[in-house]
């Protein structure tokens, strides 16, 4: 699945070359030259990850990640540390700084492609292509496709654009509630400026379409918080499909 990636480094002909490698694996990358010009830009949107390089001019790498990570905004964003460094000492000061990873130069697109498809799993599931299974639930990012088995059945669910990613978001993040802020951050973006009623609005068509095959309650409404996915009684812990 296509995620932002806000590419935080200084040398135009690194940045291009990981734009480059970012764009054909099928990520929107985005170029920041220093600590100071991404903070600009996350102002108006949040990336999905963020590679940051350590030496950057003025503000460091290291001192970016203690910042986003402090902010309750930019906290939850994964951080990729990027460095020549390569002493144990650097790499716990990167790692205590906030970053999900850190990867030392030279590496190769393939190694990065992965360390960055790690950290989506581990930080946002919702946004990488994996199929996940909860309740006789299959969703499959990559064929969109929402499937309910109930015996030797399988049934096709129709879902719209949004309700799919809603219930791709709660599927992967159950038995947690989350306010409809929140669920407006994390499934229509957080520089989308909708009233926060829009979400029940989905809400309430997701249950719709979960309705045909009795799932419809898998989607709880929790009273003055928001909402929760939670697993019938006695059915599967959430689990990633077999293959994946």
């Amino acid at each position: 699945m296509a995620s932002n990636i806000l590419v935080v480094e200084d040398e135009p002909a690194i940045a291009e070359l990981l734009a480059v490698n970012l764009r054909h694996a099928g990520h929107c990358p985005i170029l920041a030259g220093s600590a100071e010009e991404a903070l600009r830009l996350i102002r108006d949107i949040l990336p999905d990850v963020m590679l940051i390089d350590w030496m950057l001019p003025g503000m460091s790498g290291l001192a970016l990640a203690r910042e986003l990570r402090q902010g309750t905004r930019t906290r939850s964003i994964p951080l990729i540390l990027l460095t020549a460094r390569s002493e144990e000492a650097d790499t716990i000061a990167g790692l205590d700084a906030g970053a999900d990873d850190y990867i030392t130069k030279p590496f190769s697109p393939k190694e990065l492609l992965a360390r960055i498809r790690s950290v989506l799993r581990r930080r946002s599931p919702q946004l990488t292509d994996e199929p996940v299974r909860a309740g006789g639930l299959a969703l499959d990012p990559s064929t969109r496709r929402v499937t309910f088995t109930g015996g030797a059945s399988e049934q096709d669910l129709r879902l719209g654009p949004t309700e799919f990613k809603l219930l791709h978001f709660m599927m992967t993040h159950p038995e947690r509630v989350h306010s409809r802020g929140s669920l407006l951050d994390k499934v229509w973006g957080d520089h989308v400026f909708i009233e926060e009623r829009t979400v029940d609005v989905h809400i309430k068509r997701l249950r719709e379409a979960l309705a045909p095959v009795h799932c419809a309650e898998l989607v709880e409404t929790v009273r003055g918080a928001g909402y929760r996915f939670t697993l019938r009684q006695n059915a599967p812990t959430l689990q990633l499909a077999p293959g994946a």
